[in-house]
Formats: structure tokens, C-alpha cells, sequence
């Protein structure tokens, strides 16, 4: 199956993984264990998987080649708006070697 990954560095790797489960759960099939700091997301065009590590959440999104543009929008998109605060990046990489999307926020501070 046709995979993209991003490693976001944080210190909070935990925290972002389980509040991106909760929102986005509120949608679609989600899970997060705060034991293994693992989570899954279950999208009807593929899945995503969270991983906290010790200094960086490690993201990887799975479907069809034409939905993992899709997919890396709605996982990156909202990690960043969550962790607007800590300058979150998100960046991509997909296994074909094709350039991923790259989440930043943008939004002037008020």
C-alpha cells in the first residue's frame, strides 16, 4: 500500500498524538494507548498512525497513491494548527520518492 511519513519534532510528541486522536475522533474510527503512545486513524480513503517517540511524533498516512495528498492535509494540517504555539512542521516524504505536502502555521501571531 502506498505510504507517506512525517517526523514532527516535539517535546510533547504524547500529548499532540492523543489530541489529534480525540479531535479527528469525533469523525472517523480512532484509538491512541497513552501506555505505547500509539494511535491509529481510520479514514475511508486509507489509515494514518501515530507514534510518540522520544522527541518527535512520527506519522505515517496509507491509501491509494491519488488519496495520500488527502490524507497528509488532514493529519498535518490539524497537527499544526494544534501546535501552533511550539512552531510544529510537518514534511512528508513518500515512498515513491515524490515530494509530500509541508504543513507550517502561517498565520501572523495577534
Amino acid at each position: 500500500m502506498p505510504r507517506s511519513e512525517a517526523r514532527v519534532a516535539t517535546d510533547r510528541p504524547a500529548r499532540y498524538a492523543k489530541q489529534l486522536a480525540a479531535h479527528l475522533g469525533r469523525r472517523i474510527e480512532t484509538s491512541f494507548s497513552a501506555e505505547t503512545g500509539r494511535g491509529t486513524l481510520t479514514f475511508g480513503a486509507g489509515t494514518a498512525t501515530l507514534e510518540a517517540q522520544a522527541d518527535a511524533l512520527l506519522l505515517t498516512v496509507e491509501g491509494e497513491r491519488e488519496n495520500l495528498p488527502g490524507l497528509e492535509d488532514v493529519v498535518g494540517r490539524h497537527l499544526v494548527r494544534f501546535g501552533a504555539r511550539d512552531e510544529l512542521v510537518v514534511e512528508w516524504h513518500r515512498d515513491n520518492g515524490e515530494p509530500g505536502l509541508v504543513h507550517r502555521n502561517d498565520e501572523p501571531e495577534a
